[in-house]
């Protein structure tokens, strides 16, 4: 129905669609297509300092291929006007009755996150994060969540296509197999569990992921390069007995991934796999003298100088 709400898009009535009828994770793999790593021309280097008995993830830009190099909601501008991604874009508006073009839909949508981010700042959260189905809630002027998550699992899949990174999998069953505890620290939505049941059938605790290692921004309200998500995850290690120095953290970006887990006291491996989504930072101050502990292309060589650290231990 047609909402008053200053924040809402006119919106008329809703069009029935066979996807009204599919799962969100259906819905992912509806949108499904092979993305495959850019070549960065990065080389492989560094070793470990120890030895890990834990290994934690970031998800965009390094388990999975991302289009826009990262999870899509912070970036202004990654639509373009490929013609083909735009039908679809207005496609999905169409099936959910917003009158409006996708253009003012898309600068309302980014004015609404801005705000959230600056509500969060003044209450002392240094790198706010949304939940972005609640901003579709108030956007589109819904008042049933599992509609906007459902819209938003949409949106995201054709904005930012995402496909698992070479050896995705291959890595996760060999750290498991191996007995290396598993998580993750990603700048995410409630989505991002959904992208490993698409595409590898599995959620997260079958693939071998520790709850309590799950660390996601949009739970805590706060995106990486924040420390708190890093501090989260040392708790949790500690709380298995696992010290951070035995823990190995990788991700592709030196300022919100190397940095701070440096910080927390994990060993660090920068994925250099994918010129998309590799962030060096190279005038950044912050990142000044941080140098990873290993710098990687194949997701596999993780499993590879674990072994070999082992062997010389």
């Amino acid at each position: 129905m047609p909402s008053s709400h200053p924040g809402r898009m006119p919106c008329s009535s809703v069009i029935p669609d066979m996807s009204d009828y599919m799962t969100l994770t259906e819905l992912i793999a509806q949108y499904q297509k092979p993305l495959f790593p850019l070549p960065s021309g990065a080389r492989e280097e560094g070793a470990l300092r120890g030895k890990v008995r834990a290994v934690l993830f970031d998800v965009y830009g390094t388990l999975f291929v991302s289009e826009s190099g990262d999870i899509s909601i912070a970036q202004e501008g990654i639509f373009g006007k490929e013609k083909g991604r735009l039908s679809l874009l207005r496609g999905l508006f169409r099936r959910y009755g917003v009158e409006s073009d996708e253009n003012s839909v898309l600068q309302r949508f980014f004015e609404e996150i801005r705000t959230v981010h600056e509500t969060l700042r003044a209450g002392g959260v240094d790198h706010p994060e949304v939940k972005i189905d609640k901003v579709w809630m108030t956007i589109l002027g819904l008042d049933n969540i599992e509609r906007a998550r459902r819209f938003a699992v949409e949106y995201e899949s054709i904005v930012n296509p995402a496909y698992p990174m070479p050896n995705c999998l291959a890595v996760i069953e060999a750290l498991k197999d191996r007995g290396i505890l598993l998580g993750l620290i990603s700048n995410a939505q409630f989505f991002t569990p959904l992208l490993f049941e698409a595409f590898f059938g599995r959620t997260l605790d079958e693939l071998g992921f520790s709850s309590a290692l799950v660390v996601f921004s949009y739970a805590h309200g706060a995106a990486k390069p924040s420390y708190l998500l890093f501090s989260h995850a040392a708790e949790a290690l500690k709380r298995e007995k696992i010290e951070p120095p035995h823990a190995l953290y990788v991700g592709n970006d030196v300022r919100n991934d190397i940095v701070p887990a440096m910080e927390a006291g994990f060993q660090t491996a920068l994925f250099a796999g994918d010129r998309r989504s590799l962030r060096l930072r190279k005038d950044d101050p912050q990142c000044a003298g941080k140098k990873p502990d290993l710098k990687i292309i194949d997701l596999l060589s993780i499993v590879r100088e674990i072994e070999k650290k082992q062997k010389r231990a």
